[in-house]
């Protein structure tokens, strides 16, 4: 009988688990929880005799994979998957998966708000914006990016994208401008939302002078990574244009000096929320579940992320 851990620090609902659970034992799998845990050593005890792995953020090191002696298919529950040590899963033979579009729209939905919390100024007293009419930059034309580009059009925006994977006449068939290179996007729009993985060509890309050449006025929006970002040059950009703004839900190394330095200009989160609601929370994990069922009983591999 194969055996599958949820090894959660921040745990799933209980509805998230209980679907977990009627999914694996259906089909005759043994489910094993850890939640809560605060010790590493809890997870490598935990791991040594798994087949199979699902985490949300947690961190599977190398160490994690060598305890994890049985180990077949991890599976992080969300889009990104840079907790996961691929190289060590792929030296083992083990299958890393994610579960892509699962947390889309909890992220979309999130970066429209951050949008608007912006132009009204943190909800501070004074005179704010709307975003009716605005030109709004999708970077990265993924799932979120096509749900955030959805939901701005009814909100009467008007939709920009730049994604060099994704076919110009796919994205124009749904009513985006495309623009030929990121420095064109951030020059055109007056809100940019950031898409892009982090990775070695992306990390610090979002850099000081692609910062400047957004319009007056602009915000950056960003759900993607933090290491996307070079911070001291978004520093230097704020510095010398007093009129730009920044929002994310993942809280800048610098972000004490940020506020300091430009106030209400700028905000974010303690940790990532992008994912942090209820129906995020329940998808990701029933389609981690589902996901495993399918690779152990039909050697399924359409999720996965390494080689």
């Amino acid at each position: 009988m194969a055996k599958v851990l949820v090894a959660t620090e921040k745990p799933f609902a209980k509805a998230a688990v209980d679907g977990i659970r009627k999914i694996v034992e259906g089909a005759g799998f043994e489910l094993a929880l850890l939640e809560k845990y605060t010790d590493k050593a809890d997870l490598l005890k935990a791991v040594a005799d798994v087949d199979a792995l699902i985490v949300r953020s947690d961190k599977v090191t190398a160490e994690v994979v060598e305890a994890a002696k049985n180990l077949k298919i991890v599976v992080r529950a969300g889009a990104g998957y840079d907790n996961l040590d691929l190289a060590a899963c792929s030296a083992k033979g083990i299958v890393a998966m994610n579960t892509p579009g699962q947390n889309s729209n909890a992220v979309a939905e999130l970066a429209l708000g951050m949008m608007i919390f912006m132009a009204r100024n943190q909800y501070t007293a004074g005179t704010g914006a709307e975003i009716k009419g605005k030109k709004l930059g999708i970077h990265a034309y993924g799932n979120v990016g096509k749900l955030v580009a959805s939901h701005a059009r009814g909100f009467g925006m008007e939709i920009y994208a730049f994604d060099p994977f994704v076919k110009k006449e796919d994205m124009e068939k749904e009513g985006v401008k495309v623009v030929d290179s990121v420095e064109a996007l951030y020059s055109t729009c007056d809100y940019v939302s950031l898409h892009i993985p982090a990775n070695d060509k992306t990390k610090k890309s979002i850099n000081f002078d692609l910062i400047s050449k957004m319009p007056k006025g602009a915000t950056l929006v960003n759900t993607a990574r933090k290491e996307v970002i070079d911070e001291e040059g978004l520093i230097k950009a704020f510095e010398a244009r007093t009129d730009l703004k920044y929002a994310t839900d993942i809280m800048a190394d610098a972000h004490a000096t940020m506020v300091e330095k430009f106030g209400t200009r700028v905000f974010g989160t303690p940790k990532k929320m992008g994912a942090e609601t209820a129906e995020a929370n329940i998808n990701a994990g029933l389609a981690s579940a589902n996901q495993i069922v399918n690779f152990i009983k039909n050697g399924d591999r359409t999720f996965q992320v390494n080689k």
